[in-house]
């Protein structure tokens, strides 16, 4: 479904990311995991196509879009839940979640698209009117991913969802993570919690310092002792 190819990306003279590469097939769960700093953020910035790459080639779906102009990734099926949610706080939970559906696709199935969200989301429903940026942040959260979800995406992006959340909360956003992939969606995971993402993932790369250094099942990486020893404290 998405094919990432030698990707380099680069701030100014500082380069980010070396030749990344790597697959996300139909309907998978996927999880990019690494510390701070690894360049998790870079990549899914240029996968929704906020950054522009230096070289390489991003295929979705059979179609190279890595020279699309970023308005246009939307379009072709792609949404992002960025880091730090980047809620319109002023305006209400509504709006924020009509905002994710603006293009003429999406805009004429927004009833249905809302009444999907406010079933993943029930603590939404009654917060409908009010500011955004009066929610709690694990609410902030899922107005973050329903605006996402209101685009109608094949494939959806998330960064760092559990960033800043209680426990609790967090493995709630990952169960509803985990029905968004059930119910045919395909989703790119970028996080730094390493145990929760890999509890939800199908398959797993792991990005350090800009480059891929492994990749297998979560099975298969929760048994590798240099992963458990980075990432796990184990």
């Amino acid at each position: 479904m998405l094919e990432v190819q030698e990707l380099q990306v680069a701030y100014g003279q500082a380069r980010a990311l070396w030749g990344v590469s790597f697959e996300l097939r139909e309907r998978e769960l996927l999880c990019i995991v690494g510390p701070n700093g690894a360049g998790k953020t870079t990549l899914i910035n240029t996968l929704a196509g906020v950054l522009r790459a230096l070289s390489g080639r991003i295929v979705f779906e059979g179609r190279d879009i890595t020279a699309l102009p970023p308005h246009r990734f939307c379009e072709a099926g792609v949404a992002i839940v960025p880091e730090g949610r980047r809620l319109f706080g002023s305006m209400s939970v509504l709006e924020n979640l009509e905002i994710g559906s603006v293009l003429p696709a999406a805009k004429a199935r927004r009833a249905q698209s809302l009444e999907s969200v406010l079933a993943l989301f029930p603590a939404l429903q009654p917060k409908l009117r009010q500011a955004a940026g009066e929610l709690s942040g694990g609410q902030q959260q899922m107005v973050a991913i329903g605006r996402a979800l209101m685009a109608r995406p094949r494939l959806l992006l998330l960064d760092e969802p559990s960033l800043g959340l209680s426990p609790l909360i967090v493995h709630e956003m990952f169960a509803a993570i985990g029905r968004v992939n059930a119910e045919g969606t395909a989703v790119l995971l970028v996080e730094q919690n390493v145990s929760m993402a890999l509890r939800v993932a199908q398959r797993a790369y792991v990005l350090e310092e800009g480059r891929m250094v492994t990749e297998g099942t979560p099975d298969a990486l929760m048994q590798r002792d240099e992963v458990r020893r980075a990432y796990l404290g184990v």
